[in-house]
């Protein structure tokens, strides 16, 4: 005979309440808990730290520390070679990899494709799509395969069964906010439902040494849905990233126990998928124009690997009586705040009454301080309506004293800039010697940069 009680949980961080508040006491979220149903058994207390608890048959006996073995499974290839390269290899035995994206940025297009190249059986469980539906799309792919098993079902017993029959050698279970454990009684897609059905699919992976790719669902701030315990079950976590609007796609490591989480991908999306761009500073300055006010070239880096990437600003004067608009597009909104109010204090530019609207072009998102320097003279250039010179780059942090700050790995950042043609580079005033033949102009604030860049 069991009964059945309500908890409250919170969405954030997985913290139970015995009754709903406004605020999380664990992570201080507000607004984060939701209702839980939970049955429990009348038979035993097991809410005891006494109580026995059941062993599990194939449980593994404790090992040595100094017995134990530091090989790690080896990884295996995926096939796409953009992918390999932010996984550090491919997927290592046993391994659960959760892939998070917007919906529709194209996460199950690409382990489609996955599937398409991957050695070996593979499992497919499309909980929120038909079969049929994802047919459609492998033959648009050309990824038709006689070895990849489609299963349009959400329960955890019928992905356990196809598992047996199946025998894959890789798992692809899209997405987990649709599967649900007919134990738990709460709706799919819940706390207590991402939480259960992730921690079975991860034992499950475990203890077959089968490679498992969770897809995740995002917020509409770009974290993942769901409970954070999601995120430490698992042992890589990628950010798909993209506008859809744009073909351009980013897939970067949040966390991984086998690799780097300083590599990056590239892809692109085309009529036949997603292609891996070998050169994506190119490809984002392939549509650049010379001599446009607001318009600034800026080296990134995105983990260890080098972006060339146009920074565009736009300026107007606001009505009278109208507060002014700022606007930003794959830039943080409120480093745009400040420095507007850098210029404004500590250059003389007039931007209290100024309508900006700032971007990085090719829909990408940067959120490093590099590009500062390079947004403030694109304001700037914009304001005074005059273009920075063609053959100019510009990288370096901005402090609230309008002072320019060094960032990491400079090296890096003048050979890309040299590789794709930029003759000269503003930057922070300790940068050390460029080790190419480019011309190296070092500032120690923005007012100085202004003038180096013939704006004031």
């Amino acid at each position: 005979m069991s009964k059945v009680k309500t908890s409250h949980v919170c969405s954030e961080c997985g913290t139970h309440h015995p009754k709903w508040t406004g605020q999380c006491t664990g992570c201080g979220e507000w607004n984060t808990l939701t209702e839980e149903v939970i049955s429990t058994g009348l038979a035993a207390d097991t809410s005891s730290p006494n109580a026995p608890r059941p062993a599990s048959s194939d449980a593994r006996p404790p090992v040595a520390l100094n017995d134990t073995s530091t090989e790690t499974g080896s990884a295996r290839a995926t096939g796409i070679a953009e992918l390999d390269h932010v996984l550090s290899g491919g997927l290592v035995e046993g391994s659960v990899t959760l892939l998070g994206g917007e919906p529709g940025i194209g996460k199950s297009t690409l382990l489609l494709q996955v599937a398409h190249k991957w050695d070996g059986p593979v499992l497919y469980v499309c909980a929120e799509e038909s079969a049929q539906q994802v047919r459609q799309r492998a033959e648009r792919l050309g990824a038709i395969r006689p070895d990849v098993w489609l299963l349009a079902e959400h329960g955890l017993g019928e992905i356990a069964d196809a598992i047996d029959s199946t025998q894959p050698s890789l798992i692809v279970v899209d997405s987990i906010q649709m599967i649900s454990d007919p134990v738990v009684t709460s709706a799919p897609g819940s706390v207590a439902q991402v939480r259960a059905t992730a921690q079975f699919l991860v034992n499950l992976a475990k203890r077959r040494s089968i490679p498992l790719v969770l897809v995740g669902h995002v917020t509409k701030e770009g974290d993942l849905a769901g409970p954070r315990v999601l995120e430490h079950l698992v042992d890589t976590v990628l950010s798909f990233e993209g506008d859809r609007h744009h073909s351009l796609r980013l897939v970067r490591a949040v966390k991984h126990r086998f690799g780097s989480t300083n590599e990056l991908s590239v892809f692109e999306m085309t009529g036949d998928g997603l292609t891996g761009v070998a050169d994506p500073s190119q490809l984002l300055l392939a549509d650049r124009k010379d001599q446009i006010p607001g318009s600034a070239v800026v080296p990134t880096l995105e983990g260890r690997r080098p972006l060339i990437v146009e920074i565009q600003a736009l300026t107007s004067v606001a009505p009278p009586g109208v507060p002014a608009r700022r606007t930003a597009q794959g830039i943080d909104q409120s480093r745009l705040a400040m420095l507007l109010a850098v210029l404004a204090r500590h250059c003389g530019v007039p931007t209290s009454a100024t309508d900006v609207y700032a971007s990085a072009v090719g829909g990408v998102r940067i959120a490093e301080p590099g590009i500062d320097l390079a947004l403030s003279l694109a304001i700037a250039s914009s304001i005074v309506d005059r273009p920075l010179p063609p053959d100019l780059a510009v990288f370096g942090e901005v402090g609230l004293g309008s002072e320019v700050r060094q960032v990491a790995q400079p090296d890096r950042r003048f050979a890309e800039a040299h590789r794709l043609g930029f003759k000269r580079v503003l930057a922070p005033l300790r940068s050390p010697d460029p080790i190419d033949n480019i011309e190296l102009i070092r500032v120690s604030d923005v007012g100085e940069a202004l003038r180096a860049a013939g704006l004031t």
